[in-house]
This record gives C-alpha cells, sequence and structure tokens, in this order.
C-alpha cells in the first residue's frame, strides 16, 4: 500500500514551473531535488558590440555551483539544437565577429533565409498600456508592429499588454497578423502592476519548451504591483526565460527603476534599453532580434550537487583567442524539491520540475 504523505510546502516564486521529465539530483527517503537539462542561452560579442559567431561546443565551459559540466547540445542563432555527438571535430580556426558576415537588415529580409533551419523562439511581448502610455502611444505601437513583422517565420509571438491588469491579446502564434491586430486594438489608461504582469507573463513562457523570451516596453516605473521585482527576477532565472526591456526616458527620471531593470535583465541574459524619442524605440527593437538571431544554445544535464537551493551558472570562454570576447547569459537558477513516498518513487501530483526552457 502506497504510503500517502500530505505536506504543506511554502514554495518561493522562483520554484513554481517546469516542462521536461525529472532526473533525481539527490537521494533520501522523501526528499528529492529534480533538475531538468538545463539550458542556456548565451551571447557573445567584442568590445565593440559585434556578435562572434562560428563557435564550438569544444569553446565553452560551462560551471554549476564551481562543478564543471559536460554540454549535451548545442546550436548557433537559429539552427535546431543537435547533440554534442553529431559535431565533427571542428578545424582549429578563430572565431569570425558576425560584422564579417551578413546581419539582419531593418526589415528582417535576411532573417528569413535561415527559416529551413531555424528552432524558433517563443518571443512573449508585454506592452504598457498605463496612464503612463498617454504620449507616444502610437509610436510605440508602430515599433512593436514593426518588431513582430520582422522575425523569422519559425518564431511564434504572443501579444500581452498591462495597466492594473494583464490583458492577453494574442495567445501564442505564428500568424503575424493576428498579432498586429492584437497591438493596434490596445488603449492606454489606469495604473501600472507592471511586475505582476509580468510574473504572470513569465508564467505562460515557462510552459513550453524551446527558446523563450518576453519583451517588455514600459513607459514609467511600477506604482501598483504587489510582487516585489526581486521574486520576478529569481522566477525568470529559474523557468530559463531571458528578459528583454525597453522602456523611454520617463522611466528613467526614477533611479530605483532604472537600476531595477537593469538587473532584471542582465540576471536573465537579456538586456535593457532606455529610448530617448520613437526612433530609439525602433532602434532597440531591432537590436532584441539581432541578439535573438545570434545566441548560442547550450544545455547540460547538471551532475550530483548536495545544494537545494540557488545554484550559480557560470559560462566562459575556453582559449587565450576567445578570452577578450564578453559572454552574457542567465546567472542561475533554483532546483524545485519535491516530496514523495518512499515506497513509490513518482513525485506528488503538483509536484513539477524546472530548469528547462
Amino acid at each position: 500500500m502506497v504510503r500517502k504523505l500530505f505536506l504543506l510546502i511554502l514554495i518561493p516564486l522562483g520554484l513554481m514551473l517546469g516542462d521536461q521529465p525529472a532526473i533525481k539530483a539527490q537521494d533520501s527517503p522523501d526528499l528529492h531535488v529534480v533538475v531538468n537539462m538545463v539550458q542556456l542561452n548565451v551571447a557573445v560579442t567584442d568590445k565593440n558590440g559585434n556578435y562572434i559567431t562560428g563557435l564550438h561546443p569544444k569553446d565553452f565551459a560551462i560551471a554549476e555551483d564551481g562543478i564543471l559540466e559536460k554540454a549535451a547540445t548545442f546550436a548557433e542563432g537559429n539552427e535546431p539544437a543537435r547533440s554534442l555527438s553529431e559535431f565533427a571535430p571542428p578545424q582549429d580556426s578563430p572565431a569570425a565577429p558576425s560584422s564579417d558576415l551578413v546581419k539582419p537588415s531593418s526589415d528582417g529580409a535576411s532573417l528569413q533565409t535561415l527559416d529551413s533551419l531555424v528552432n524558433g523562439a517563443n518571443v512573449f511581448v508585454l506592452f504598457d498600456t498605463s496612464d503612463y502610455m498617454y504620449r507616444g502611444f502610437v509610436f510605440a505601437q508602430d515599433a512593436i508592429t514593426e518588431f513582430i513583422r520582422s522575425l523569422g517565420n519559425a518564431d511564434k509571438i504572443a501579444f500581452y499588454s498591462y495597466s492594473r491588469d494583464l490583458s492577453r491579446a494574442s495567445a501564442l502564434t505564428s500568424d503575424r497578423s493576428q498579432v498586429v491586430r492584437a497591438v493596434r486594438s490596445t488603449v492606454a489608461g489606469d495604473e501600472a502592476a507592471l511586475y505582476n504582469a509580468l510574473l504572470l507573463t513569465l508564467k505562460d513562457a515557462a510552459q513550453n519548451t524551446g527558446r523563450k523570451v518576453v519583451v517588455v516596453f514600459s513607459n514609467g516605473p511600477d506604482n501598483f504591483s504587489v510582487v516585489p521585482p526581486e521574486d520576478v527576477a529569481e522566477f525568470a532565472q529559474s523557468a530559463g526565460v531571458s528578459i528583454y526591456m525597453i522602456s523611454t526616458q520617463k522611466a528613467q527620471l526614477e533611479p530605483v527603476s532604472t537600476a531595477v531593470f537593469d538587473r532584471m535583465t542582465a540576471a536573465t541574459g537579456g538586456k535593457a534599453y532606455f529610448a530617448k524619442d520613437w526612433k530609439d524605440e525602433h532602434r532597440a527593437f531591432a537590436s532584441i532580434r539581432d541578439d535573438l538571431a545570434h545566441l548560442y544554445s547550450l544545455s547540460y544535464y547538471p551532475k550530483p550537487n548536495a545544494n537545494t537551493g540557488w545554484r550559480a551558472i557560470t559560462v566562459k570562454l575556453v582559449g587565450d583567442q576567445l578570452k577578450k570576447y564578453k559572454v552574457r547569459t542567465r546567472n542561475g537558477y533554483r532546483p524545485q524539491p519535491s516530496r514523495f513516498s518512499s515506497e513509490n518513487k513518482t513525485p506528488l501530483p503538483g509536484s513539477l520540475p524546472i530548469g528547462m526552457p
């Protein structure tokens, strides 16, 4: 007879979701930590911000809590992830900055040539429709619309808006016209609950496999949320969702919001942009699209680790020629504890692994 164990556990916001079959990382009669294959989106740039292309799995060293990990899959740009066994030994040659190659144009035309190889991203756009947006609303809609239309055909896009509450205006879809209609139907007004809305958006994004990105357009600080930004950032890190934030100068009038945007995006491997005008908004969206097209995707199965709390991730480049380049990715995650019977090693209902985006 399977012994039933009923136990109320207070779980931090960062431990709420996951999506792949779990593997056991620690063994005890009733408490196990389940950790999936961890996926990382990694940007590599030179001192001028040019993307470094042509790197190979052997060029990356991944460590979790100082434990050297072995990569399981690898991909560059929009190529589908492949097992390391599929990679032929690369010839020794220096990596090339992407400035020497074809980069996406403002209309995204060069991205379309990659569609036959694409393993597209799931992009969630979150638009500020609070009363902060009365000025420049139409210009922001135009910038978001151009961004949506310029993404690769295999990318799926969802469009959400927020003021006091979150509106899921368009679910994740490949239909660009549906998403654009949702953008054009938004109206401005009410208080801004950015972090409440962002957490709900991250939860939706975390339900999907593959690359997951949330792109936020915010015109001001948060004045209505009950969720602290630190919890939102930790959830994004643990769920493997990169956050990109575009804000206007109005947000910069409040230094706290500016610092929070910078920290949150950096911790998840994304970027923060502060646009001076509508032209800057278009450039910021183009930069995000360019970033998505040049990320390396690496994954690994964590080695046994007794740490059931926050696990720090570091990714470095191997070799003297590559050490001069900058690496950007999420800096850690928190595995989920799972309670279940010692007689039946199947996790209890509601126990969900985390760590695999």
